[in-house]
């Protein structure tokens, strides 16, 4: 590395460097492309930042007047943050000049950010693309492309807006492409961006398993929150984060956790930007222990120091199970997660999730005996006969008895049964995974490859839609 770079990693006490970090770096400096297989916490950004900051320096010129000279995609606004802060830190002898262009605040002030030039450009797709259409941002002098957590992007629906960002770029020009899964549609699309890239995979030092002690609790529907708290309460927590499966939840689980006297916080799409900023510097800090969120929202926390995750709600895709636990044991140190499941519906996708990771966790029923669940997954008919299933927001609708509403729903086109998401609930910021397809794990050299085995979809949840981030 150059001195000033040298200079700034002594100053952040990196001495070595992490697997990824080690493999990448050199072929970056090199001026090859590069597809990375790696999960968050396992020093990935360095490992693009730092030799493109050194090749930015072989070559230093001025950018041109509303143009970057790197262009960083991420999909979230709180990762985009994370990514320019660690390009700046990196950087504090450079003199870098550097802009953010995400949702959820102004446009303006980004345009004017850029109007000079800068070298380093961290964007979310869509806001970048809105920046690109009003003619705030040119793409013609873009030498190195990132691209970050590409999977995510896919399940945010992401992907056609980046097809659209790289069609503007420069043919002659060097990607780096970093992914934690490989699904057929993001090998496609690394096919397409990339030329003869070199490919690194790698896992932690220590597999996520070893270091995280697992486990699940059964518990009634109705007790779940009470349960929460007593377990938030007796658990040693340095720092949790608690999972739910909708922005509406997690609100619900931080009034039921403030009135059991637990100082909590929730971030989701509903929540303003500079709300979100807050309350993760409060959580980084220590000042909010317990932190509650929504998978899309909290993709972009990256805070050492979490000892807890717990999983209110049970994901029904399994990978998200994987990227939900990692948010602890990072940096080396151990874990707890800990998921409550109730009901059979939930009991489904711990089936699931323990068929993708191959272990079948400790489970501890904590449910009243004699007492079945009083969220049953399939609602009875008043002869006793099941009734048809009932979706999203109708499934409050719908009386028992009535069959109205699965008809209606039969005559759309449902999705053979499967758990729907609350459309009043989720706004187009967080749009649920795509269900469909199985999924299966392929082990090479100890790195897990997730792919997922696509068939002919219905016509796409108006969730799934992209939109400007």
């Amino acid at each position: 590395m150059a001195e000033p770079i040298s200079r700034a990693l002594a100053e952040e006490n990196y001495l070595t460097p992490t697997p990824i970090q080690a493999q990448t770096i050199p072929l970056a400096l090199a001026g090859r492309d590069v597809v990375g297989i790696a999960q968050t916490g396992t020093g990935k950004t360095a490992s693009f930042a730092l030799p493109i900051l050194h090749r930015l320096l072989e070559s230093r010129i001025k950018p041109q007047p509303k143009s970057c000279r790197v262009l960083v995609l991420s999909p979230t606004r709180e990762l985009s943050g994370q990514i320019l802060d660690s390009f700046n830190a990196y950087g504090r002898h450079l003199r870098l000049s550097s802009a953010l262009a995400i949702g959820g605040v102004p446009m303006g002030r980004q345009v004017r950010s850029v109007m000079q030039g800068v070298e380093v450009m961290v964007a979310t797709p869509g806001r970048l693309l809105d920046l690109v259409q009003s003619n705030g941002l040119k793409l013609g002098q873009v030498e190195f492309l990132v691209l970050d957590e590409a999977d995510r992007m896919l399940d945010m629906g992401f992907i056609n807006d980046i097809r659209k960002i790289v069609a503007k770029l420069p043919i002659k020009r060097q990607t780096l492409f970093f992914s934690a899964t490989m699904p057929k549609d993001i090998a496609e699309l690394a096919e397409h961006m990339l030329r003869d890239p070199a490919r690194v995979a790698v896992t932690p030092a220590s597999s996520t398993a070893d270091r995280i002690a697992q486990r699940v609790i059964q518990v009634d529907h109705s007790a779940k929150g009470a349960f929460l708290a007593q377990l938030l309460k007796q658990e040693p927590v340095d720092r949790a984060l608690v999972f739910t499966r909708t922005k509406h939840g997690a609100d619900k689980v931080v009034k039921g956790l403030e009135k059991a006297g637990i100082g909590a916080n929730a971030i989701h799409g509903n929540k303003s930007q500079n709300h979100r900023e807050r309350v993760l510097a409060a959580f980084r800090s220590g000042e909010i222990r317990t932190l509650v969120a929504t998978d899309i929202a909290a993709r972009g926390i990256d805070v050492d120091g979490i000892s807890h995750v717990v999983n209110f709600d049970l994901p029904n895709v399994p990978e998200t199970y994987v990227h939900r636990i990692g948010r602890t044991a990072r940096a080396g140190a151990d874990g707890i997660a800990i998921s409550l499941v109730a009901g059979a519906e939930e009991l489904g996708y711990l089936r699931d999730i323990e068929r993708l990771i191959r272990i079948t966790l400790p489970r501890e029923d904590r449910r009243t005996p004699g007492q079945r669940d009083p969220a049953p997954s399939a609602p009875q008919h008043r002869n006793g006969r099941p009734a048809p299933r009932a979706h999203g927001a109708r499934a409050q609708e719908i009386a028992p008895g009535s069959s109205k509403g699965p008809r209606r729903r039969r005559r759309r086109g449902g999705n053979n049964g499967a758990p729907q998401t609350n459309r009043h609930e989720v706004n187009r910021h967080e749009p649920s995974r795509p269900t469909q397809g199985s999924v299966k794990a392929e082990g090479i050299k100890g790195v897990a490859f997730l792919h997922r085995e696509s068939r002919p979809n219905n016509r796409p949840n108006r969730t799934q839609r992209p939109v400007n981030s």
